[in-house]
């Protein structure tokens, strides 16, 4: 059985998606590649096509795709990947050393991009990780393939799966390991809607989302970059 599966949800990525399966590619054949388009009108499925095992194709919105792409996944250990995150060389081993003792996890974040703010950005970002134990998708989560069909997979929502997901986790298996290394995202919502603007979203999201509003409503507030509609 492939020991690890990276599960990348896509949509119109024709920019970065070729870099990051390249970047993906010395991890084979220990780990399968798995990439589920939710209707790109780009070349994202193109460039995606000859660098992956599988290419799946689903309606969007995150946690269908992911779940799609776990239920297609041959791998004891699931490991999802936003197309904007690179993951160093070593995670592979840093991930199974963290689930000899756990059954889920997420890994240290640093974020990258034109603004200044954003190592403080990253540093926040760990920090509230470390303080919560709730994971975000963009600190790449990970977990055996047993626990998470256990909890039923991602609550197909439209926004907040990450931690609607790690709440479930939780409950069944504890507090998440805490991967060694560190993976690198683009800070690029930073730099488009500006870092206090999207600090200040971001949190007003969470706490919406925890008051029960609708996920639908705080998803289109995400891909605008708007606090209110």
């Amino acid at each position: 059985m492939t020991r690890f599966s990276i599960i990348i949800p896509v949509l119109n990525e024709a920019a970065s998606i070729a870099s990051t399966l390249s970047s993906l590619q010395g991890f084979r054949p220990l780990c399968e590649l798995i990439v589920v388009d939710g209707g790109s009108v780009d070349q994202t499925t193109a460039w995606a096509s000859p660098l992956v095992d599988k290419l799946l194709s689903t309606r969007p919105g995150r946690a269908i795709q992911m779940n799609q792409g776990a239920q297609h996944a041959r791998g004891e250990i699931l490991i999802f990947l936003h197309a904007d995150t690179f993951l160093p060389q070593q995670i592979l081993y840093d991930i199974e050393r963290a689930l000899q003792t756990h059954n889920w996890g997420r890994c240290p974040i640093e974020l990258r991009g034109q603004h200044a703010m954003l190592p403080v950005i990253s540093l926040m970002m760990n920090i509230r990780s470390r303080l919560t134990w709730l994971a975000t998708g963009d600190q790449v989560m990970f977990c055996k393939c047993s626990v998470f069909e256990h909890v039923g997979g991602f609550p197909e929502i439209e926004l907040m799966e990450d931690i609607a997901i790690s709440k479930r986790l939780k409950q069944h298996s504890g507090w998440p390991a805490l991967a060694k290394s560190k993976v690198v995202s683009s800070g690029r919502r930073w730099d488009k809607f500006g870092a206090f603007n999207t600090i200040l979203l971001m949190w007003s999201l969470r706490i919406r989302y925890a008051l029960g509003q609708d996920p639908a409503l705080l998803n289109r507030l995400y891909r605008e970059g708007k606090l209110w509609k």
